[in-house]
């Protein structure tokens, strides 16, 4: 492909997303679908007969992108709004994912591995295996509840929106060190869960404290660097931002976490060129949004999800009706959140890109069924966004949640 034929395919295939993002407001679907949609056009099955098969790549510009979205993502967060919904939030972002990571894990293992007349393509998985697939569908997406609830022109009463956005923008972290310990688990042969509960210590502490360390930093360096230009201020923001997430990785922390936690702190004190920095990392996070998703959907071929069809829509509907809201019932007993919201906040836990994502890791690492793995993986996403994301702003409104 000729220089000029990249950026000719690149234009349009950013612009039809932009357009894709107008449609989706109109009709109260999230963007990602219609992203997701495009890229699969445009693959090797679509119209377009763009090849595209390297999970590898695909990982690396997702572990960018991600780095890119949580980081703007936390300067986005208000501390007086998340203060009062703190502990439920982090709780349903640690504890919540834990959850859903066994119930999921166990169903799969279950379904699969117990039962190999149901199997198809996944021959029988560990139980490893069940919990690797529960890791990678643990985490919810914010951006797609906000955007359909922007769509509806709703607002929710109480602290719902802010727990969403805490829940979902924390747990992402998660996730992944959970993920990332489990391919590590099945590419070592090393199934010890005391030596997985210490590395996740490990990661969260170390991703904590550098975090917040990294924030502070970050505000005292823009407070005092005195450039001449404005522009190099997001550059330096940049730059700050890609060292606190290989810093920490290096040290045995989460990057992720240490990233969304270093968006918070910063976001919440008085830095120079505040509006020109957060309006760069905005458009920066959008611009991995749509580039993320255009390359998982050309990654994906539609041929084959067919035959994992039902796999996914098992998984997907467990995930749905009884892994998420068995996890958000559980983690909401001591704060005794109403009824109404806690069905609400379970309806709400969309599943999005990171998933995605994340079922590019044990491709990358070379695992078993990775391929069939990342399949069912995808199918759970689509359901997860029709049924839920079509659904949400009636679900609010039947609930009497809806200002």
């Amino acid at each position: 492909m000729s220089p000029e034929q990249l950026f000719i395919i690149t234009g349009v295939l950013l612009l039809a997303s932009i357009f894709a993002s107008k449609a989706a407001i109109k009709f109260g679907v999230p963007a990602l679908l219609f992203f997701l949609t495009i890229g699969m056009v445009a693959g090797s099955e679509g119209i377009g007969g763009i090849y595209f098969d390297d999970p590898t790549l695909t990982q690396l510009i997702g572990n960018v992108a991600l780095t890119l979205i949580l980081f703007a993502g936390g300067l986005d967060t208000q501390w007086r709004q998340i203060s009062p919904v703190l502990y439920q939030g982090l709780i349903l972002s640690t504890v919540g994912v834990i959850i859903t990571t066994l119930m999921v894990g166990f169903f799969a293992w279950l379904m699969l591995g117990s039962f190999s007349s149901f199997n198809v393509g996944l021959q029988g998985i560990s139980w490893q295996q069940g919990l690797l697939l529960g890791a990678i569908v643990s985490s919810t997406d914010a951006a797609a509840v906000f955007s359909i609830l922007r769509a509806s022109n709703l607002n929710l009463k109480g602290n719902l929106q802010p727990l969403l956005e805490l829940e979902s923008g924390s747990n992402d972290p998660m996730a992944v060190l959970l993920t990332a310990e489990l391919v590590q688990i099945l590419t070592t042969a090393n199934t010890s869960l005391i030596t997985l509960g210490l590395s996740l210590i490990q990661q969260l502490l170390v991703g904590i404290i550098l975090g917040y360390g990294a924030g502070r930093g970050m505000v005292w360096v823009l407070n005092n660097l005195r450039l001449s230009t404005q522009g190099l201020y997001p550059v330096a923001t940049l730059a700050l931002m890609l060292l606190t997430s290989g810093v920490t990785t290096a040290l045995g922390g989460n990057g992720f976490l240490a990233v969304y936690i270093a968006g918070v702190v910063m976001g919440n004190l008085p830095f120079a060129c505040r509006d020109t920095i957060i309006s760069f990392h905005d458009g920066l996070s959008w611009l991995m949004q749509i580039t993320m998703f255009l390359v998982l959907g050309l990654l994906v071929f539609p041929s084959q999800l067919l035959p994992i069809a039902w796999v996914g829509l098992a998984v997907a509907l467990f995930l749905i009706f009884v892994a998420r809201p068995a996890s958000v019932f559980l983690c909401l007993l001591p704060f005794h959140v109403n009824l109404r919201e806690q069905v609400f906040i379970s309806w709400g836990g969309l599943r999005g890109a990171v998933p995605i994502v994340l079922a590019t890791f044990p491709l990358a690492a070379g695992i078993a069924d990775a391929a069939q793995l990342f399949n069912v993986v995808f199918f759970v996403v689509l359901i997860s966004v029709l049924a839920q994301g079509l659904s949400l702003a009636r679900v609010a409104r039947w609930l009497g949640l809806a200002m």
